[in-house]
């Protein structure tokens, strides 16, 4: 198999939280791959005290310190979205990341189903430049701690003010 063929993701933590998530063979090239990515996101949000709050995490096609070899970059966890330490307006206005992810820990997801307590939830938008005709992209993703994918959503061609994690991560993108 090549390597390149695949799309390795690790998560990591420092001091218990989660952190983000190491990319390695290659990044996601379509909806669909950022949205497999997004639900090994939010099954890791699902686990007891990683994520604290709803929190966004940047694509950056930087490497870590001393990095494996495959590795292509990683997803970095931002800041959260609200109290003292939010992230402010404008914040990735530039340079524009490749994806802006937003995770909700089950403390702060709304599940779908009842019987799905204790399940995390998860956004994806890949910003576009619809004034070039590249159109914004995103998936929405809730899953339960077992694993379960109790719901799983993609769009392309999205207005992201038709969604509130969608109208969040585009205030962030906004100069």
């Amino acid at each position: 198999m090549n390597p390149r063929d695949y799309i390795g993701v690790t998560p990591f933590h420092a001091g218990g939280a989660l952190s983000g998530f190491v990319i390695s063979g290659r990044w996601p090239n379509t909806t669909k791959e950022w949205a497999q990515l997004l639900v090994l996101a939010v099954r890791v949000a699902t686990l007891p005290g990683l994520l604290m709050t709803t929190t966004v995490f940047g694509a950056r096609e930087e490497l870590p310190d001393d990095p494996a070899p495959g590795t292509v970059g990683l997803v970095i966890a931002e800041g959260p979205v609200l109290g003292d330490q939010a992230l402010e307006p404008g914040r990735f206005a530039y340079p524009v990341p490749p994806a802006l992810l937003m995770l909700h820990p089950p403390s702060e997801t709304s599940p779908s189903l009842p019987e799905c307590a204790g399940a995390a939830s998860g956004c994806v938008l890949l910003p576009g430049i619809p004034h070039l005709g590249l159109e914004h992209r995103a998936a929405w993703v809730e899953a339960e701690s077992d694993g379960t994918v109790t719901s799983m959503i993609s769009r392309v061609g999205v207005d992201p003010i038709s969604h509130p994690d969608t109208a969040v991560l585009a205030m962030l993108l906004a100069a």
